[in-house]
């Protein structure tokens, strides 16, 4: 069973408004003990994200613009342009990141762990077909898919993978889960089917590594390359 968005995401999700004071964004932060928050219209829909980063920007600008003598670090200089503008916001509006990375509750946990690495973002919104808050999704809930249970892991390996995806002789082949790590070993059929029985348990959610002990009969991986 893969794992979808809906699955591990936080549904109970502090949010704010474009009117929203810088303060109040601030206290909203603290309390909540978040790193960021969405930011909706009147109808629930996410226009945009404010993180601490962004509120952060005023204290640093503070710094450009007041001390005598400092220079801010690389980063902070190939940003000034923006920096600049989001250090004077005093609102939701004018400090939030925008538009937000978001995703549907239906799309896959890997689909959105793959989303957060090509923005290099650590949380994604997730919202609905018209756009509404449906709740959060952060590396540390993807990240909880490593704690599933080595007998959970080892039961979907059996039931699904192997009597039921792959459609080969699977009898001979052994399941042993230990820490999220899996091993396969015994034998099938042909060296081909060794190699889809391994990709496929790669993909099970909560696989840390599989370990290939795998045998077979016949060695079938020459016949593909002539």
């Amino acid at each position: 069973m893969k794992m979808t968005v809906a699955d591990v995401m936080t549904g109970k999700v502090v949010s704010v408004t474009p009117a929203t004071p810088f303060k109040e964004i601030a206290e909203a932060l603290i309390a909540g003990g978040i790193s960021a928050v969405p930011v909706v219209d009147d109808e629930q829909r996410v226009v945009g994200v404010v993180s601490e980063a962004d509120l952060l920007r005023k204290e640093e600008f503070r710094e450009l613009f007041y001390r005598e003598g400092y220079q801010p670090p690389l980063r902070a200089r190939l940003r000034r342009p923006k920096g600049r503008q989001k250090a004077a916001g005093d609102t939701a509006a004018e400090l939030m990141t925008s538009p937000a990375i978001s995703v549907s509750p239906e799309a896959s946990a890997v689909s959105a762990a793959r989303l957060m690495d090509a923005h290099d973002v650590k949380r994604l919104a997730v919202v609905d077909r018209d756009g509404r808050l449906q709740g959060i999704v952060s590396r540390r809930d993807l990240v909880k898919l490593f704690l599933r249970p080595d007998e959970e892991i080892a039961a979907e390996v059996r039931d699904e993978i192997l009597d039921q995806k792959l459609w080969v002789e699977t009898s001979g082949v052994r399941v042993e889960v230990r820490q999220g790590i899996v091993t396969l070993s015994g034998w099938m059929d042909r060296r081909t089917e060794t190699g889809i029985a391994v990709r496929m348990t790669s993909r099970v959610n909560g696989v840390v590594d599989v370990v290939d002990r795998l045998t077979w009969k016949t060695d079938d991986s020459t016949w593909q390359a002539r």
